[in-house]
């Protein structure tokens, strides 16, 4: 007997129903060694603390053949066919029998007694499972799907309506089985997460090489990565070159150059050439092993539209039983005929049942939570997703968010004949500067292929810039102020470097042997895919644009025009920032926030919404925001937008098709038309036009 100890987690097989996962749950939690549970219904997930034995668990999941099996467990049960799983067998069989009963009823001598056994074979067959289970929920006074379809089946052959109780059994058990398959569909992306990283590698460890499991591999061992080769866990090039697809865990469709001390994540594909990995992170605590544990606590997570629904449907069914009860008594009374309207009762039960109802939200938030994980994006639970779906104005950081978050050289003004010698002495003397404006430089100059010149004398002057010789000749190079004093500046050269100045960019003067002989404008440019991530947020409903920014204002502003920012709040320290973000909330209501999960935290957390950008990698970010790029990539975030827009959405609908078809089937009791055919259509065809509808969020990509 195996014994599970404390809080543990298991993997559920044939969990294919709401009903049936908060049943299971309660049955779990009914343990006497168990002392709290929850059951995953979007992850077919089981959480509980306490002690239970296997068979326990199992004996828990029996009433529905829910199958409780490992978490670690990477292949699941091998596929049955077809027409050799059980469900598909009984429902086959009770389908021949019901033809064989029709046959003998509507064939030119009738024999109503063997059709009557045919009918009841039909049921018995069809439904004996259901009945069990009904029976014993109808001991306990729990009123689920079984439960109210016992009722109904017995009730329609107590009063002689054999053949209509025989095709509701077939027709209840084609609903079970399409719904299990719609599910499973549903949870498809998570399975593909799952199954992203190799569950073996090849590892270098004491200078010998050896296969491992993933869960037997240590921090410090060294990966062997041949090319085409999916890596196995995080960790940074200890040696190699080649380009890695990361599309499984960022969304991105081009693959990234990775060489020595570069980070490399589980589940992403080696390209060309082979690498050594020197391992950073256990099984446990890589990247997409965040993300899978993330994905399925966000799929546990009620939403406020399934909160919504499962307070309905605690008083709908209720309700429902009693619309029955006085449907199939009150008209007899009145001196109606019993039959028919307690057959109008039994109808009114099965067209009650709140199934497609429990289903509606769930399903949808299941399928879009999933599918954002598979483009990148990291949606922490439905409620995010509701809430981001609702969201009209948006502010954001600058740096690092709507500009690249470094600097890079944009003018190098200076005569045509002498600018590559200039650059390059500029060049020497910055390349001993730990400045982060002397770095841009430095990459400036190597971008336009400038060799590397000998440098003497190197002197970094504390807020002014840096000097030094090349060549024998002394070159300052620094603010325009500290080049002033140095050297005359001519008049066309400092109007110019004003008009860079009001463009936002950060400008220094290169004086050489006492004379000015060169401008440099510097500045964190804009991003490449900024202003049309912005124009696409318009267009997707997104009516205020904010930045908030500690840069001085005209950097700010001139970024903001850039990009198409209405809004522009400069000079702001973080405590700033998150006030602002208070009167942004007081001004239009709900406000999301976008920044890179660390500086601006107080401001991610004052919003409805925080989103940060770049959470691969990143714990910070992962943890501190409620939805995450990890690909860093603001292009994801019209494409969240129009997800959690179009979930909203489908929830709406979904909520309209259940209670409305319910609706439709119970006004034909006003002119008796109500059969239990039409109510057990009523209840399948909702439920599947719930899962199908849910379904489209697949298809929605960037």
């Amino acid at each position: 007997m195996s014994q599970v100890t404390t809080k543990t987690e298991y993997r559920l097989e044939n969990l294919s129903c709401a009903n049936c996962a908060m049943k299971f749950e309660n049955n779990v939690k009914s343990l006497p060694s168990v002392t709290e549970a929850t059951v995953n219904f979007g992850a077919s997930k089981l959480s509980f603390t306490g002690d239970a034995t296997m068979e326990e668990l199992q004996a828990a999941g029996a009433f529905d053949g829910i199958q409780v099996v490992p978490l670690s467990k990477r292949d699941p049960s091998p596929k049955t066919p077809f027409f050799q799983r059980k469900e598909n067998i009984v429902t086959i069989l009770s389908l021949v029998f019901v033809i064989a009963g029709m046959f003998f009823t509507y064939r030119d001598v009738p024999n109503p007694a063997v059709a009557t056994g045919l009918f009841a074979a039909a049921i018995l067959i069809g439904g004996t499972g259901m009945f069990i289970t009904g029976i014993k929920n109808l001991v306990r006074l729990d009123f689920d799907m079984k439960t109210l379809m016992t009722i109904a089946i017995i009730g329609a052959a107590i009063i002689g309506e054999w053949q209509e109780a025989a095709v509701v059994v077939f027709l209840f058990a084609v609903s079970e089985a399409l719904e299990a398959y719609s599910m499973n569909k549903a949870r498809q992306s998570i399975r593909q997460l799952m199954d992203i990283a190799p569950a073996s590698a090849h590892v270098k460890r004491n200078g010998e090489i050896m296969e491992l499991k993933t869960e037997d591999i240590l921090v410090g061992d060294i990966l062997l990565v041949k090319p085409g080769q999916k890596i196995a866990m995080d960790g940074v090039v200890l040696s190699g070159r080649s380009t890695v697809n990361q599309a499984a865990i960022t969304g991105e469709s081009i693959p990234v150059l990775k060489q020595v001390d570069d980070e490399v994540f589980a589940g992403t594909l080696n390209e060309e050439g082979a690498l050594e990995v020197t391992v950073t992170k256990l099984v446990g605590d890589t990247t997409i092993a965040k993300i899978i544990h993330l994905v399925e606590d966000a799929q546990a997570e009620k939403a406020p539209s399934q909160k919504f629904v499962d307070r309905f449907a605690k008083y709908y069914t209720p309700i429902i039983i009693g619309i029955a009860v006085l449907v199939a008594i009150v008209p007899p009374l009145f001196g109606a005929d019993w039959h028919t309207w307690v057959y109008q009762g039994l109808a009114v039960l099965v067209v009650g049942c709140p199934c497609a109802l429990v289903v509606s939200t769930p399903v949808a938030i299941v399928t879009a939570i999933g599918n954002a994980a598979r483009q990148g994006v990291l949606i922490k639970g439905g409620v995010y997703l509701e809430e981001m779906g609702r969201i009209h104005a948006i502010a954001f950081d600058k740096t690092g968010t709507l500009t690249k978050g470094y600097p890079e050289v944009t003018d190098f003004i200076a005569r045509d004949e002498e600018k590559r010698t200039i650059l390059q002495a500029v060049a020497a003397v910055e390349s001993m500067s730990q400045h982060p404006l002397a770095r841009a430089i430095v990459d400036y100059a190597k971008g336009q292929g400038i060799g590397e010149a000998e440098l003497r004398n190197f002197q970094s002057v504390t807020g002014k810039g840096a000097v030094g010789e090349v060549d024998g000749v002394t070159v300052h190079v620094g603010s325009m102020k500290w080049a002033s004093e140095l050297a005359e500046l001519p008049a066309e050269m400092q109007q110019r470097a004003e008009e860079l100045q009001l463009a936002g960019k950060s400008v220094m003067a290169v004086v050489m042997n006492q004379m000015f002989r060169a401008l440099i404008a510097v500045t964190d440019p804009l991003r490449e895919e900024s202003m049309d991530v912005l124009r696409q947020l318009k267009d997707v409903g997104i009516r205020h644009t904010v930045m908030l920014t500690g840069d001085d204002v005209r950097t700010a502003e001139a970024i903001a025009k850039l990009a198409g920012v209405t809004d522009v709040r400069a000079g702001l320290m973080p405590e700033d920032k998150l006030e602002a973000m208070k009167g942004l909330m007081g001004q239009y209501g709900r406000v999301a926030m976008v920044g890179d999960g660390i500086n601006d935290a107080p401001a991610l957390a004052a919003s409805s919404i925080g989103i940060a950008m770049g959470g691969a990698g990143t714990d910070a970010a992962l943890e501190t925001a409620d939805i995450a790029l990890m690909a860093d990539d603001l292009r994801q975030l019209p494409y969240t937008m129009k997800l959690s827009r179009k979930t909203l959405q489908i929830i709406k609908e979904n909520i309209m098709f259940a209670v409305g078809l319910k609706i439709v089937a119970l006004l034909l009791i006003i002119p008796g038309w109500l059969t239990l055919w039409i109510a057990i259509f009523a209840d399948m065809g909702a439920t599947l036009l719930v899962v199908l509808n849910s379904l489209r969020l697949m298809r929605i990509h960037k």
